[in-house]
């Protein structure tokens, strides 16, 4: 996939696209950026010629079989390598530049290398930051992780669209037990994502939230804005997770008496989930005073679950 980048399909069509997004050479070498041609059978026929086991190649999930034809997986893609922690590659995401009948984005299957809920993309590359900097940033998606790596934040995994899982947080765990999630300005987004941060802090690990403008990704706001920039939104954009959910939730509320009950319950719920005894204390706390309600009916609440 990476030769691919030098024939002349793949500088016309997939190095036209890092330009166009501003990708550069630095980042297409270190997260090994490449590009599947437009042919039913390139990927077939060399790893064919190159003496791979056509069993085996099946089975890493390259090659697709259909009334005995056997056929590339990914095709007129650029591709995007899925590394492990100690730098192997276990499996490709590829992202459709031409056909908009296709999905924009497939991935290889689950396969004995690769589990999607214990990878995060990014991880080789990141992981000596993560723990220099005691800190990990999650994102959603590949671009987003290489866009913050050229303006130098490097403590920065994705999720790769999936929900986090615990694996996911462990494999974080590893290098450091601060977790920001860098969640784009989209609503539906945001819901979907409460459920990681109940988790995060169920593993008894710290969580904070950092939110882009409406309309805005970790990708595309990294574009807009130098690396001194980026780097003070990221340090004066970060809130706790109960500032968030309350934030969130009172949004949701407007002003809808039963509505507050249910985000009282919301935020009582996650802060349940924190094993620290001091850590909850404080949070309940936190959330007497802004949601205006007496600590000891928090409490309480906090006891009955």
């Amino acid at each position: 996939f990476k030769k691919n980048l030098e024939t002349q399909e793949g500088k016309s069509i997939a190095l036209t696209y890092f330009n166009h997004r501003n990708i550069n050479e630095e980042m297409i070498n270190k997260f090994e950026l490449g590009y599947s041609v437009d042919k039913w059978d390139s990927l077939y026929n060399y790893l064919v010629k190159n003496q791979f086991d056509e069993d085996q190649i099946i089975k890493a999930g390259l090659i697709l079989e259909n009334n005995n034809k056997k056929y590339d997986r990914f095709r007129n893609r650029v591709i995007f390598p899925i590394h492990n922690v100690s730098g192997k590659v276990i499996a490709f995401g590829g992202r459709t530049l031409v056909d908009t009948s296709q999905p924009k984005y497939i991935n290889s299957p689950e396969t004995i290398l690769y589990k999607k809920s214990q990878a995060l993309y990014g991880i080789f590359q990141s992981k000596n930051e993560i723990r220099k900097e005691n800190k990990c940033y999650i994102v959603e998606g590949y671009t987003d992780v290489i866009s913050l790596h050229q303006k130098g934040i490097y403590n920065v995994v994705a999720s790769s669209g999936t929900s986090l899982t615990i694996d996911q947080i462990n494999l974080i765990k590893r290098y450091t037990s601060n977790i920001t999630i860098l969640f784009d300005g989209d609503e539906a987004g945001i819901k979907a994502s409460l459920r990681g941060i109940d988790m995060i802090l169920e593993s008894d690990t710290n969580v904070r939230v950092i939110l882009f403008p409406d309309g805005e990704d970790p990708d595309s706001y990294s574009k807009k804005v130098n690396s001194t920039l980026l780097s003070e939104y990221l340090i004066n954009n970060e809130i706790d997770f109960v500032t968030f959910k309350i934030d969130l939730l009172k949004k949701i509320t407007r002003n809808d008496p039963l509505k507050k009950v249910d985000t009282i319950k919301e935020i009582i719920n996650s802060i349940s989930k924190i094993p620290d005894t001091l850590k909850r204390s404080i949070y309940i706390k936190e959330s007497s005073l802004k949601l205006e309600i007496d600590e000891s009916i928090l409490i309480s609440e906090l006891n009955k679950i």
